[in-house]
């Protein structure tokens, strides 16, 4: 230990030694938590409570580390089973928002902090422990999350980071280890230190802190193949999303937790999620993180595409914005800030919409979408076709304006239009309890003039349009070309006079040629509105 060192405390939070009795130690089983376990009991004569939380660890044996902390004097080891607590309530939050911090970071460290520093303190309170314990150190990000954390919920808490306190280096630590037989991983050959869940590995020290070494990767990767040496046939993956989750992987319905853990085990053969990535810390220093987050990648690159196919422009640059501060204030340790409850709500709200299936390609560290099929798509075959001209006509810019405002119309006029010729008032009233199910879900009803009054008569809002012979506008012939409506019905009347025999065929055969549902029997229109109501519900119509 370094004699020169000493570390003054200055926050209100930090017990003097004789105030600890009972810790409860944030437990990974690491170097620095395997050291301080022993050096809190030494150091504050404290007993400790070694606390491990199972948030899908890909590399860790959970038994043996609970093993491990009796042997080193803990007065008990508990480990929570926290896996889909973390998916369900924790990852969604980062799913939604695109998790990504300075290009190349899903930040699995960071969503992970709040939970575990909420359960320690939840365990401190429930084993009657004074003070809280943590591994991080005073240059790095996790002392503000956790610490940040616990004091949110309970600012009573007392809390201890052994690393800033001792003043030792890796060697020191090491040497500390050997000493008091502490068994580690960790040599001077192969210093790497891993944060690990099931979100991501994160891989530090050695040549990784170094910026301008090439850190060797096939001795510091945990869970991923190098992508040179990944299988050299690609595989495709699909995942279908609910509400901006996944929830089916290859056609299996599973539980996010398990669709995770499972996707890592996919992505990693394929070398999928290794970054090197360097990023700023919340205290200011740059530092470089090897990441190998296969499952975290698969599922944002899907999501985020998704989420853009579904949502409009404008909607796709605030939430692009959105995301990115979600990400720093998570990163730096603010998941309790009140504006991340307003951002999540947003998110929440956005990812409604962002159902669909999408489809991966995976091959040699590479991960692509390749295709993608989504209910409310914001997008129209019928609109993919445009006339254009070489010259700038100033005639042209209506139609210039219909299209950059395209988006904008598309998601407010998500109605169905359905127009209504109904021939005879018995059929009317026939068909009057039906029309009124589908005026309290999203359609337009356009009527001809007769049933246009019927249904005025009875308070149902309606758009009166003309029959073909009348020549006025808004005519059904003009919304027949412009594929206005997606769906007619037409009821003929029993007596067929002259109108009825010129408008009647003319609307029958143009809405058939244009391929919109055409509907002219009654009992079938009683039928069809009922499912109409019942699928517009589902937003399957």
């Amino acid at each position: 230990m370094q004699k020169e060192h000493k570390y003054v405390k200055v926050a209100s939070y930090e017990p003097k030694p004789e105030e600890v009795k009972k810790v409860v130690l944030l437990y990974s089983g690491g170097l620095d938590t395997s050291v301080m376990l022993k050096w809190i009991q030494e150091v504050y004569k404290a007993q400790v409570i070694a606390l491990t939380i199972d948030i899908g660890q890909l590399a860790d044996d959970l038994k043996k580390i609970k093993e491990k902390a009796l042997k080193l004097g803990a007065k008990k080891a508990i480990v929570i089973d926290a896996k889909d607590e973390f998916a369900e309530n924790y990852i969604t939050k980062g799913i939604w928002a695109n998790a990504d911090y300075q290009r190349g970071y899903h930040m699995s460290t960071p969503i992970g902090r709040p939970l575990l520093a909420k359960l320690a303190v939840k365990t401190a309170f429930k084993e009657k422990a004074d003070t809280i314990a943590h591994g991080a150190t005073g240059k790095g990000n996790d002392q503000v999350r956790i610490e940040g954390t616990a004091l949110a919920l309970n600012p009573d808490i007392k809390i201890i980071a052994p690393v800033r306190e001792w003043g030792m280096g890796r060697d020191e630590e090491l040497d500390y280890a050997r000493k008091h037989k502490i068994p580690v991983h960790q040599t001077s050959d192969s210093p790497y230190s891993y944060d690990d869940n099931m979100w991501g590995v994160t891989g530090e020290s050695g040549e990784i802190e170094d910026p301008e070494m090439i850190p060797p990767l096939e001795k510091i990767l945990q869970i991923c193949t190098l992508p040179k040496k990944a299988p050299q046939k690609e595989e495709i993956v699909e995942m279908e999303f609910v509400k901006g989750i996944p929830r089916t992987l290859n056609k299996k319905s599973m539980k996010l937790a398990d669709l995770i853990i499972k996707a890592n085990k996919i992505g990693a053969k394929h070398g999928i999620g290794i970054s090197h990535h360097i990023e700023d810390r919340v205290v200011g220093l740059k530092v470089r993180g090897i990441y190998e987050m296969p499952g975290a990648t698969m599922i944002i690159k899907a999501h985020r595409n998704l989420e853009k196919y579904v949502s409009t422009s404008n909607e796709n640059r605030v939430k692009a914005h959105l995301d990115q501060e979600w990400s720093y204030f998570v990163y730096g340790g603010l998941w309790y800030d009140p504006v991340m409850r307003s951002i999540g709500k947003f998110n929440e709200t956005m990812n409604q919409k962002v159902n669909g299936k999408v489809t991966l390609r995976l091959f040699k560290g590479n991960c692509e979408v390749v295709a993608i099929k989504a209910p409310d798509a914001l997008f129209d075959a019928k609109l993919a076709t445009f006339m254009k001209s070489d010259l700038f006509n100033q005639n042209a810019s209506p139609g210039f304006i219909e299209l950059w405002t395209l988006q904008m119309k598309m998601a407010k006029q998500t109605r169905k239009n359905i127009l209504l010729a109904i021939g005879d008032e018995d059929n009317r009233k026939a068909l009057l309890p039906y029309i009124k199910k589908v005026v309290n879900i999203p359609c337009n009803l356009y009527a001809t003039e007769t049933t246009s009054k019927f249904l005025d008569k009875h308070k149902i809002s309606n758009r009166l349009v003309y029959k073909i012979s009348q020549e006025e506008e808004p005519n059904i012939k003009t919304y027949l070309d412009q594929y206005k409506f997606d769906l007619v019905i037409n009821i003929p009347h029993k007596k067929k006079d002259k109108m009825e025999r010129i408008d009647g065929p003319k609307i029958r055969k143009k809405t058939i040629e244009k391929g919109i549902r055409l509907v002219t029997d009654l009992e079938v229109a009683k039928n069809l509105l009922n499912r109409i109501e019942e699928s517009m519900r589902d937003k399957q119509f």
